[in-house]
């Protein structure tokens, strides 16, 4: 058995709007992936939170969350991940409370520092523009002490949420989040799927600082990177031009919807290696390539779960590409 036939597949969706598409038209593209995913047997289906950009519709994170829990049976439902220094834990443990009570031992809490917008944004939040730099191990622990059994001098209590013991993670693209979790015992998953250059350094820091916990024994890193599978490796290289053309419009401060995907992009050399920087972790291609390249990115990682980001035009390229995947899995 393939080591990647062993490993839990996962799937990170951050509800893509599409130009000439709608809101309502994504909200019903990630049921649909989701019912697919549970059906491949995949184990987990995630959303993002962001704020203010035209082209993610997961800005209210619990809500879609629970749309997507209800329109599915066993396929774990989370947030990868909600902006704690973005709300009151007290809140969050409320609403994931809620959630886990509503669809019992199937939510996730995947926890970030970042603000998921703009200072612009940021403000529009009310988030203090220094929170999360200093103070994020104590808002952790706040929520932590939100979803625990209620201790004897607890004044303010999360109903629902106390006692439900929501499954905790925490996400990072540097080394911050991956120390915080060694020290907690929590897992941790890492954004490759848009920041690999810092991967491979954050895995060790995890891993060599790990402190077993009531939650957790031992280490578990889960890591997501963009797949796009195809039947052929021309098919999925030009379905990935969408991707590449939306970090192409960050880099030079355009952010659009999802565009369709074009043979050739009009970019200087800068900017290619920029965007592959990006896209470093890539996986694109057709059943071979992929099975080869998640193989590859396993033995480098040591990655105990993978959740993967597919970001193409059309819903159902996005379907299929998580067909291929699921055949090669399987295989």
């Amino acid at each position: 058995m393939s080591r990647l036939s062993r490993t839990p597949l996962s799937v990170l969706d951050l509800a893509p709007i599409r130009q000439g598409g709608t809101i309502a038209d994504s909200f019903a593209e990630s049921v649909a992936l989701a019912q697919l995913t549970e059906r491949l047997g995949f184990t987990r289906y995630w959303l993002a939170e962001h704020h203010s950009l035209d082209g993610i519709a997961s800005a209210a994170t619990a809500v879609l969350i629970g749309h997507i829990a209800g329109a599915t049976s066993r396929i774990r439902v989370g947030s990868g991940g909600i902006m704690l220094p973005n709300h009151a834990p007290l809140v969050i443990a409320e609403q994931f409370g809620t959630l886990e009570t509503l669809y019992p031992g199937r939510i996730d809490l995947g926890l970030g520092r970042a603000p998921g917008s703009d200072a612009a944004t940021m403000a529009a939040l009310r988030r203090d523009p220094y929170a999360g730099a200093e103070n994020f191990p104590e808002l952790l622990a706040e929520l932590q002490g939100f979803l625990d059994d209620e201790r004897p001098e607890q004044r303010v209590r999360a109903v629902p949420g106390q006692g439900t013991r929501v499954p905790l993670w925490l996400l990072g693209s540097s080394g911050y989040s991956a120390q915080l979790a060694a020290r907690e015992g929590l897992p941790f998953a890492f954004a490759a799927q848009f920041a690999p250059g810092y991967l491979h350094e954050a895995l060790r820091l995890y891993r060599d600082n790990f402190r077993p916990s009531a939650l957790l024994e031992r280490p578990y890193a889960m890591v997501g990177l963009p797949v796009i599978a195809a039947e052929s490796d021309e098919r999925a290289e030009f379905l990935a031009s969408t991707a590449r053309q939306k970090f192409l419009g960050m880099i030079r401060g355009k952010r659009t919807r999802a565009l369709p995907p074009v043979e050739t992009l009009d970019w200087t050399p800068m900017e290619r290696v920029q965007v592959e920087q990006f896209l470093g972790a890539s996986v694109i291609g057709g059943p071979e390539t992929v099975r080869t390249g998640l193989e590859r990115f396993l033995e480098l990682t040591g990655a105990d779960e993978l959740m993967l980001n597919t970001d193409t035009f059309a819903s159902a390229d996005r379907l299929h590409s998580y067909e291929v995947v699921a055949e090669v899995w399987r295989a």
